[in-house]
């Protein structure tokens, strides 16, 4: 199974993406794990203004195989919330990268996203996984 990587996001070994937007970083999931899970039939998200540390739960996606937690990349502030997931949450398995973003969060350690592995280094890790 060929997964799109998009090179200029960053990802976590939890399989979810992030990309630097200014003062914000734009959550999601990715390809891999929307393809894992299978048909995507609920996404919970948190609310605005919680504050989350680095690999804290941060939501769940359920699919017709399973309930997966969601686990943030790096900590900071929720200052947007993915509303149109909630009736439409089959957006993660069609457009996991643009239309289905999760959360946006105001960072509180940026280094942290520096240290979050880029394309390459995903790819490499999913291609493990096989």
């Amino acid at each position: 199974m060929a997964s799109l990587i998009p090179d200029n996001l960053k990802y976590t070994k939890d399989h979810e993406w992030a990309k630097l937007d200014g003062e914000m970083v734009i959550i999601g999931i990715t390809d891999y794990a929307q393809s894992a899970l299978g048909d995507i039939v609920f996404v919970e998200l948190p609310a605005i203004g919680t504050e989350l540390k680095a690999h804290q739960t941060f939501g769940v996606v359920e699919s017709i195989k399973s309930v997966s937690d969601l686990f943030i990349p790096l900590s900071g502030k929720v200052i947007e919330v993915n509303s149109n997931l909630i009736s439409t949450p089959e957006q993660c398995n069609i457009s996991p990268y643009n239309e289905a973003w999760m959360i946006k969060i105001q960072p509180s350690q940026l280094k942290e996203y520096e240290e979050l592995l880029s394309a390459k280094m995903y790819n490499d890790y999913i291609n493990s996984l096989k």
